[in-house]
C-alpha cells in the first residue's frame, strides 16, 4: 500500500502567523500574488504554489508582478496561465481585496507597482524569509529568516490550516526551495527543509523532471553570456575577494535576460581562498545592482545593509547609484576593509 502523504510539523511561532495569513485569505474574495523585480525560482514557484491552492478554497487568483516570470519556470505558469496578469498589473491591483507578497518585505522592490500597491489601501500579507524591516502596507506576515526559502513558509501555511497540496502546487514549492538552497548545497539546508522536500516528494514531485526544466534547459545565450561575464573575473587571493562585472549591454547582446545570470556570481564564489564574492551589473535605471556572496563568517547582509540592501547572512544584495566605476570603488573599498578585519575572519 503507498504511503500516505504528510506534513512536516511545523513550528509553534510559524503556525501562529499562518493562521493570521490564512484568516486574511479567509475574508478576501479577490486577491493578487507579487513578488521582486526580475523574480527567482523562489518568488515564482511560491506564486505558483498558492494559485493551486487558492484556487482550490474558490478565491479569484491573479498574478501581478513587475517584470515577466522568467522563462525557464514558465513550465509551473502552464496549468495557472489565465491567472498571470502581469501584462496588466496596475489594473489587478486595483481589484484586490487582498495582496499577499512573496519573497519581499518592501515596496521599492516591487518597482513600478509599489505605488499602486500603496494606494489601493487593501490588506497586504507579507511572507518572507529574509531580514528587513519592511516597508509594505499593513497586514499579516508570515516572516522568518530561519526559513530555507519563502516556499518553506508557503508550505508551512498549508500544513498549519490543512489545505490539500496538490502534486502541481508541491511542484512550485520544490523549486522555490530547490533553487532558493542551491540544490540543497548552501548553508541554509538544514535537515528541517530536507524533511519539507521529502514531504513534497510524496505529494507528488518528481524531482528529474524539476531538474530538467529549471537546470537543463539553458538557451546557448546564456552560456555566451555566461562566457563574457566570466572574462572579467578579478581574484584579490590576499584578502580572500573575487569579483565579476557584467559588460554594458551583454544581456540584450545574447538575447537574454536578467534571470540568466543566475549562478554567475557561485562561480565566483567557488575560487579557493574566495571569502567574499561580488558580481556588478548596471542596470537600466542606471543604478548599479551588486550581488554578495560569502565563505564562512563573512555576514554579506549586514555588509549589504550599510549600501542599503539586505538579504542573508551569506548571500545579499544592494542597488546603488553611480557609476560602474564609482560604485565599484565604494563597495571595494569597503569589502577590502571587512576582509582586513580580523572580527570578519
Amino acid at each position: 500500500m503507498p504511503t500516505r502523504p504528510r506534513f512536516e510539523r511545523v513550528v509553534a511561532a510559524r503556525a501562529r502567523a499562518a493562521r493570521e495569513v490564512a484568516a486574511a485569505v479567509a475574508a478576501a474574495d479577490r486577491i493578487v500574488l507579487t513578488t521582486h523585480v526580475n523574480a527567482d525560482g523562489d518568488g515564482i514557484g511560491s506564486e505558483i504554489a498558492l494559485v493551486h491552492l487558492l484556487l482550490a478554497l474558490g478565491k479569484q487568483v491573479a498574478i501581478a508582478n513587475p517584470t515577466p516570470i522568467p522563462e525557464r519556470f514558465a513550465f509551473l505558469r502552464e496549468p495557472v496561465r489565465a491567472h498571470d496578469r502581469t501584462a496588466d498589473a496596475v489594473k489587478a491591483i486595483r481589484g484586490a481585496d487582498l495582496f499577499l507578497v512573496l519573497d519581499i518585505a518592501d515596496l521599492g522592490r516591487l518597482g513600478h507597482l509599489g505605488q499602486p500597491l500603496a494606494e489601493r489601501g487593501a490588506v497586504a500579507a507579507c511572507i518572507d524569509h529574509h531580514l528587513s524591516p519592511g516597508t509594505l502596507p499593513a497586514g499579516p506576515r508570515l516572516v522568518d529568516a530561519a526559513a530555507a526559502a519563502t516556499g518553506e513558509l508557503v508550505y508551512d501555511l498549508a500544513a498549519t490550516v490543512g489545505w490539500p497540496l496538490s502534486p502541481e502546487a508541491a511542484r512550485g514549492l520544490y523549486v522555490a526551495i530547490l533553487t532558493d538552497t542551491g540544490g540543497f548545497r548552501f548553508a541554509n539546508t538544514g535537515p528541517r527543509v530536507l524533511r519539507v522536500a521529502a514531504s513534497l516528494l510524496e505529494h507528488g514531485v518528481r524531482p528529474e523532471c524539476v531538474y530538467e526544466q529549471v537546470y537543463a534547459t539553458a538557451p546557448i545565450g546564456r552560456l555566451r553570456l555566461a562566457a563574457e561575464v566570466l572574462e572579467t573575473l578579478v581574484v584579490e587571493p590576499d584578502v580572500g575577494l573575487s569579483w565579476l562585472t557584467v559588460p554594458a549591454g551583454a544581456v540584450e547582446r545574447h538575447g537574454t535576460t536578467p534571470d540568466d545570470l543566475d549562478g554567475l556570481v557561485e562561480m565566483a564564489r567557488s575560487v579557493q581562498g574566495t571569502r567574499l564574492a561580488l558580481l556588478f551589473r548596471p542596470l537600466a535605471s542606471g543604478s548599479i545592482k551588486v550581488s554578495f556572496r560569502s565563505v564562512g563568517d563573512v555576514d554579506v547582509a549586514t555588509f549589504a545593509r550599510g549600501f542599503g540592501g539586505g538579504g542573508h547572512s551569506k548571500a545579499a544584495g544592494a542597488s546603488l547609484a553611480g557609476t560602474l566605476d564609482e560604485v565599484q570603488r565604494t563597495v571595494l573599498g569597503a569589502a577590502r576593509g571587512l576582509l582586513g578585519d580580523g572580527a570578519a575572519r
